[in-house]
């Protein structure tokens, strides 16, 4: 059985991004996340982070510290009502990682290979399942990925892809584009 799946991007999608957040004091959640991860729970979406995390490639924080974060994060989206299935990272950068790090890897948006490992993980449909990234980088994985719907987010609308579906100024706007519950 396929199931569908809701991708956000971290950093400008989920929280806002000042550049390299690492802790949980750092974090500032975006209007709207919790509720548009409960409707899409509620319709059946599973909640998938896909965030390429090129900090830890240039030794600005660590692996270990991302995953601390992350499970401070998951616990908040569980307390919300919205359990986040699974969270794939990119560590590395092509140019500005440090040793193993310096690698063009193909789960680095804008390649593809966070999404396609979720879809061979947990059985998903791509083309029933939806994207948000606040980088035209986000919709290009997505793109290539299949995934049929991708949005980006711009609140100041500035922003532009060749790869998104549609772009939005506001998470509430992502709302009309999931899938209704199918009672």
């Amino acid at each position: 059985m396929s199931r569908k799946a809701l991708f956000l991007d971290r950093d400008g999608v989920i929280n806002h991004d000042p550049g390299y957040v690492h802790r949980a004091d750092q974090v500032e959640f975006i209007d709207g996340i919790f509720e548009l991860c409960r409707a899409a729970v509620a319709r059946d979406y599973l909640i998938i982070i896909i965030t390429n995390q090129a900090g830890i490639g240039r030794g600005f924080y660590t692996e270990a510290q991302f995953h601390s974060l992350m499970d401070w994060m998951r616990a908040r989206f569980a307390a919300e009502g919205a359990p986040l299935t699974e969270v794939y990272f990119c560590p590395s950068h092509p140019e500005h990682g440090i040793g193993e790090y310096r690698i063009d890897s193909p789960e680095r948006k804008p390649n593809p290979g966070m999404i396609l490992n979720a879809q061979q993980a947990f059985t998903l449909d791509l083309a029933a399942s939806l994207l948000i990234g606040d980088k035209p980088g986000d919709c290009e994985a997505g793109a290539r990925a299949s995934v049929g719907v991708r949005l980006l987010y711009d609140p100041a609308d500035e922003t532009r892809s060749p790869f998104a579906s549609a772009h939005i100024r506001d998470l509430g706007e992502a709302l009309a584009y999931l899938e209704p519950h199918n009672d």
